[in-house]
């Protein structure tokens, strides 16, 4: 039987703490009308006896204090909820633990943006973490020395696992299920559930929010035109021009700034133009990709796809 400790955090969802024990429970039970021992034992283990969440809206109580769990086999670290640093500073008390269980064998599922709990501990330096494309930006400056995913919903690396969206968590416990218990089980609660197990990949959900806390006027100025005008056609050279700035420095001082180079932010922002347009009127999909800016649709839909995961016409069966 497998040890699981589930965290209360503080200004951590009760949702993703709650839906983590009660889709473990669900195992135990699928396994229990199998004939079959329960696979986890489970445990909400906090830093205190009475935690509250949501400024007081709810009250947890854990069934054991982090001082009480010695070992265990796996540890969830739920969503978090607010503001990140402020977040980070109100459970330092679970920094050191996680470290701790971690060296001694533990496994860690990393709920959503719990990821700035478990990048405080240092853990995932160097490594993968999947990471909501909304605070993709926030997390590479708290841990530069993160690789950040934007694009896989799951990372699955050094007995670590992480997730990126707000729900997404759901297919993550599956894929945990899969791995320990087996396929068959993992599919049972999907089904009763009712989980999409489809989900590989954030970027069809994904707004594009250009890279903007930095001091770089140009470079700023460069985004806001390119982001004002989705539509005009833009050359590397005609921009560097109209911000006054020679072009091989420039690009690299763009790309430092934003993680883009300045032709994939131009064909982001259209893209992004495009998925509005999709979602929103009633165009053809050749109308949309000639007033973003492109003569050849068949060169428009390969970077459409590159950045949404999927074509305009799927893209728009789904969202329009």
């Amino acid at each position: 039987m497998k040890h699981v400790s589930i965290l209360a955090l503080y200004d951590a969802t009760i949702a993703s703490i709650d839906s983590s024990q009660q889709m473990l429970n669900r195992v135990n039970d699928f396994l229990k009308y199998k004939h079959m021992p329960p696979f986890y034992a489970i445990d909400i283990v906090g830093a205190e006896r009475n935690i509250d969440m949501n400024k007081g809206v709810y009250r947890v109580q854990p069934t054991k204090l982090l001082k009480e769990v010695e070992a265990t086999d796996l540890i969830i670290i739920p969503l978090l909820c607010g503001n990140f640093p402020q977040a980070i500073q109100a459970n330092k008390k679970y920094i050191d633990w996680i470290i701790e269980r971690y060296e001694q064998g533990s496994e860690i599922a990393c709920l959503c943006v719990g990821s700035f709990v478990l990048g405080a501990t240092g853990l995932l330096n160097g490594k993968n973490c999947a990471i909501h494309w909304a605070a993709k930006n926030e997390f590479t400056r708290t841990f530069p020395e993160v690789v950040p995913v934007d694009d896989k919903i799951i990372t699955d690396e050094s007995r670590m696992y992480t997730c990126g969206g707000g729900y997404a968590y759901l297919n993550l416990l599956l894929y945990v299920i899969e791995k320990q218990v087996g396929k068959e089980i993992s599919i049972l609660a999907s089904k009763m559930f009712e989980i999409d197990t489809d989900r590989k990949s954030q970027y069809p959900f994904a707004i594009f929010v250009g890279q903007k806390a930095h001091n770089d006027r140009e470079v700023l100025q460069a985004q806001k035109l390119i982001e004002d005008q989705p539509c005009a056609s833009y050359s590397v050279d005609g921009i560097c021009t109209a911000v006054g700035v020679g072009r091989r420095s420039f690009e690299r001082r763009f790309k430092r700034n934003t993680g883009n180079t300045i032709a994939e932010y131009v064909q982001r922002v259209k893209v992004e133009f495009a998925k509005k347009q999709l979602e929103l009127s009633d165009k053809t999909i050749n109308e949309i990709i000639f007033e973003v800016g492109y003569n050849d649709s068949d060169t428009f839909r390969k970077i459409f796809r590159r950045y949404a995961d999927m074509s305009p016409g799927d893209y728009r069966r789904r969202f329009g």
